[in-house]
């Protein structure tokens, strides 16, 4: 299927200087956002997929539910966001197109997945891939905690990164292979 048909774009928004992608018309009709979730679920290679908020939600958690393989969704949230018990928040710098920021998770987040041998595998994904400041800075905190489980230390690692649209020619999938696999269903330059 053609994704790119159903983009839109709006130059100068939300500063001037950049371009948003509006993927919103992909939950407009049932049958493309029913394709978009399983071709994107066939790119997942983990069974946990690591999901920031608010658009990385809308297309995470409905692969939970159609996709057999993925099992676990780990949320990462905005400040303020996630009621946690003491010790389970961990918080994440990250560089996004607009400025420095944080973002948060919780590692019994994590720890409701499935570890493989000593670690958590983990897919990111996001909608957009730009510059690639988020992703980055999510892979290495991630991969930079340990989960401890029945008293046993288990490691996280990013096996690879998924995006429904890469915005070509920002330097995000370059600078994110030096971790893992980059892969997404729509290039554009726009």
């Amino acid at each position: 299927m053609d994704y790119k048909q159903y983009l839109k774009f709006y130059p100068g928004f939300p500063i001037e200087g950049v371009n948003f992608v509006d993927i919103m018309p992909f939950i407009q009709n049932k049958e493309v956002f029913r394709n978009l979730v399983q071709d994107l679920g066939r790119l997942c290679q983990s069974p946990n997929i690591v999901a920031p908020e608010a658009r990385g939600f809308l297309f995470a958690a409905p692969m939970l539910a159609d996709c057999p393989h993925v099992q676990n969704i780990i949320p990462f949230r905005k400040k303020g966001k996630l009621p946690y018990e003491q010790g389970d928040l961990v918080a994440l710098d990250i560089t996004k197109e607009y400025g420095k920021d944080q973002i948060f998770f919780r590692l019994s987040d994590v720890a409701a997945g499935k570890p493989a041998g000593d670690v958590y595998e983990v897919t990111f994904f996001d909608d957009i891939l730009a510059t690639g400041g988020t992703a980055l800075g999510i892979a290495r905190g991630l991969e930079s905690h340990k989960v401890i489980l029945d008293g046993r230390p288990y490691g996280i690692k990013v096996t690879d990164f998924v995006f429904l649209v890469e915005l070509e020619g920002l330097g995000g999938r370059e600078l994110l292979e030096s971790i893992a696999p980059v892969k997404s269903l729509v290039q554009t330059t726009e």
